[in-house]
């Protein structure tokens, strides 16, 4: 099972590289995708086998490649396609590329982050593309980071494709003017990455641990590249102070670990000491983003030594702030969560009132497991049990529902045998 996520997690981190350099070379962002897809596949199934080559990128992109030009001969226009490319291509670039030159090429990632979020794309199709070509997630993913059907996001991440290719979108850095614009989708892009892996939306792991390492992997480029930019530092500190709390989210049997009664001892102590430098150097420069407003809400969790420790009022402050800012369905929902700590679990629930007619909430689990949890404080076991039974059919991760189904059974055990009554006056 490691060598198989070792595999993957290795597949993942070339892939956006293979194809960032395919796109370079060939200009063909739709067919260069399918071209390195092929190429992976070939390697799922030849890699366990015979083992990993010295130089796995060069062997993706040789393979991709032979792919891609065969895909291009077969076609219709062959002529003409060919003639294309080969104008575009310089008389010493028209060859597979050797060893030498695939480990010395620059990382490509960065460069096709950008392109993925074009102008030419709306900024939906933008955050989507991104994620296929280089997050590396599934149509189904996608779909639920959005709350759209699969299908809908299908047309989406196919429709934004065509519009690359019928663009002529050059693979380069974009202009400075436009680089703050596009820079601000693609560290939404990486924000989403990393939401995918810190809590997997299906499947039977809670964490998929090389998604959010490449998120920040590729996020600490954004920062190389950047380094005066506070919403990269703090979108920087918020991946690194959450992911250090990554061995305490599940017990042994991979079942969910609250935050509350998580084993902070297994926490990352050099992964928070960095981001809280990371988020304390952002809030001093002055103008204060979303993502600084996140990561200094996840610094205040990660400095309580113990979950009473922590400061809910500084906390909630935080959260009326970052609603101002940014506001969102799941803003409110968090900022529900630390007003029930702060003030009471029924002002908590009064507040989560106001999104059950929010239709971008409608159906999503989250909303009936806060729900759960303020009802099971404010002393309604009945009705709790009955919003984590809800929570549970609604969710696709595992370990969520094996969660929420113990919860519930715990408390209908509770509501059918309850302790009794006690005899002192």
């Amino acid at each position: 099972m490691t060598e198989q996520r070792d595999l993957e997690h290795l597949m993942r981190e070339l892939t956006p590289q293979v194809l960032g350099l395919l796109v370079r070379r060939f200009g063909r962002f739709d067919v260069c995708e399918d071209a390195v897809q092929e190429a992976l596949l070939a390697a799922a199934l030849q890699w366990p086998a015979q083992g990993v080559p010295r130089n796995p990128r060069g062997w993706l992109l040789s393979v991709a490649s032979r792919r891609l030009i065969d895909e291009l001969r077969s076609e219709q226009a062959r002529r003409r396609r060919e003639e294309v490319i080969a104008e575009r291509i310089p008389p010493d670039r028209r060859r597979e590329p050797d060893a030498d030159e695939v480990q010395s090429h620059q990382d490509d990632t960065l460069i096709l982050l950008f392109l993925c979020c074009h102008p030419a794309l709306t900024p939906a199709s933008q955050i989507a593309l991104a994620l296929r070509a280089v997050g590396g997630l599934t149509t189904s993913e996608i779909a639920h980071a959005f709350l759209v059907p699969e299908a809908t996001m299908g047309q989406r991440i196919s429709r934004a494709k065509q519009t690359i290719k019928e663009s002529g979108i050059p693979f380069e850095m974009p202009p400075e003017s436009e680089r703050d614009g596009r820079l601000r989708v693609t560290l939404h892009v990486l924000y989403l990455i990393f939401n995918e892996g810190y809590k997997a939306t299906s499947g039977a792991e809670l964490v998929r641990t090389d998604l959010a390492e490449e998120a920040i992997r590729i996020v600490r480029m954004v920062h190389r590249l950047l380094p005066a930019d506070g919403e990269v530092k703090g979108l920087l500190a918020l991946m690194l102070l959450t992911h250090a709390r990554r061995a305490a989210r599940t017990a042994p049997d991979g079942s969910l670990v609250l935050l509350a009664d998580q084993d902070r001892a297994l926490w990352d102590r050099a992964a928070i000491e960095e981001g809280v430098d990371l988020i304390s150097a952002a809030l001093a420069r002055g103008a204060v983003g979303p993502y600084q407003l996140q990561a200094a809400i996840a610094a205040v969790h990660a400095e309580a030594v113990r979950a009473e420790d922590t400061d809910w009022p500084q906390i909630l402050g935080l959260y009326e702030l970052l609603e101002r800012v940014s506001p969102s369905p799941i803003v409110t929902l968090n900022r529900a969560v630390a007003v029930a700590m702060v003030r009471g679990p029924q002002e908590g629930l009064d507040l989560l009132s106001s999104l059950d007619v929010d239709g971008r909430l409608a159906g999503h689990h989250l909303l009936e497991a806060v729900r759960a949890r303020m009802l099971e404080m404010a002393g309604d076991r009945e009705a709790a049990h009955e919003s984590y039974r809800l929570a549970a059919r609604r969710t696709t991760s595992l370990p969520e529902r094996r969660y929420l189904e113990s919860r519930a059974a715990q408390l209908a055990a509770d509501v059918e045998n309850p302790p009794p009554a006690s005899t002192n006056r």
